[in-house]
């Protein structure tokens, strides 16, 4: 494991970008901490093994199996086989919203599960790789189409079989069906966060930009997502102040102002909340692994 590269975050990356929708195809590095994003994660296994510790589970997946994972909480690919290669995305929350899922499917996703499928055959290894290529052909026709043939690929796994990871259990709360009209103003406003979560904005901005009233934003995306508006902001904050906090001379007050926060206090209580630790401890965990 020492002799191995490592995945280190940075500002360019997945986690300082919650709007980008990044797709990949390539030989997955080990994480020596877990990290979190706001996009949903989908990983294909091409070839090899791989290891995943989530924030409540942990799973393990061979070639030919497929995962997805809400990048909101706390996960880490902490070991892998020598000749692994992996395929997928992260999605913004807008895409996400767009899929036709089973209502206690994204539910659960949301609120920490995982969903695990074998049902996939080889032009899911030719698919994946032609959708990385055109994502990266500069070309926004391409980009477009192979978001599209991705989004109906997921949507494909609720008519064939797959399990959630952890199973369900006796009295866990089942989401809802929304309909088209709510996945949109959940969608804008996701949009509306995500373009300026790093300024002063509270629920009464990002229901006008759904054109939807405080109260009823805050009840709806409370119920699409498992959390509240406050949450989901600072969820982005402090996905952008992970990736700030892995530069050597990162200054911890510095990274709280220029991620939104408006005081290092606020800044230390959410971020110890979503990793158990203080930035400043963050900071010297990652010293230490250099």
């Amino acid at each position: 494991m020492p002799d191995r590269p490592f995945y280190q975050p940075g500002a360019s990356s997945v986690e300082g970008l919650p709007l980008l929708l990044q797709m990949f195809h390539t030989a997955p590095l080990v994480m020596l901490k877990p990290h979190w994003h706001a996009q949903v994660e989908v990983n294909f296994i091409v070839r090899g093994n791989v290891h995943y510790r989530m924030n409540e589970h942990e799973i393990s997946l061979s070639a030919g199996e497929m995962c997805f994972f809400w990048g909101g909480l706390p996960h880490q690919m902490d070991d892998l086989s020598d000749d692994a290669i992996y395929a997928g995305a992260h999605l913004p929350l807008v895409h996400f919203f767009r899929l036709h899922l089973p209502a206690d499917v994204r539910h659960r996703l949301m609120t920490g599960a995982t969903l695990v499928t074998s049902a996939t055959d080889q032009s899911d290894n030719d698919n994946f790789a032609r959708w990385n290529r055109y994502a990266r052909s500069g070309d926004p026709a391409k980009a477009e189409h192979a978001v599209n043939e991705l989004l109906l690929r997921l949507e494909r796994v609720r008519f064939e079989p797959y399990r959630l990871v952890p199973e369900t259990t006796a009295g866990q709360e089942a989401g809802s069906a929304f309909d088209q009209q709510s996945s949109r103003n959940v969608g804008r406003m996701c949009d509306f966060i995500a373009e300026n979560f790093l300024y002063d904005i509270d629920c009464v901005n990002i229901a006008a930009a759904a054109d939807i009233h405080p109260k009823y934003a805050m009840s709806l995306f409370k119920k699409s997502t498992g959390m509240t508006l406050n949450e989901y902001v600072n969820l982005l904050r402090l996905s952008y102040a992970q990736a700030l906090l892995m530069h050597q001379d990162a200054n911890v007050l510095r990274v709280a102002m220029d991620s939104g926060f408006g005081s290092l206090s606020a800044f230390n209580k959410s971020f110890r909340k979503l990793a158990g630790m203080t930035p400043s401890d963050f900071r010297k965990g990652l010293a230490g692994a250099r």
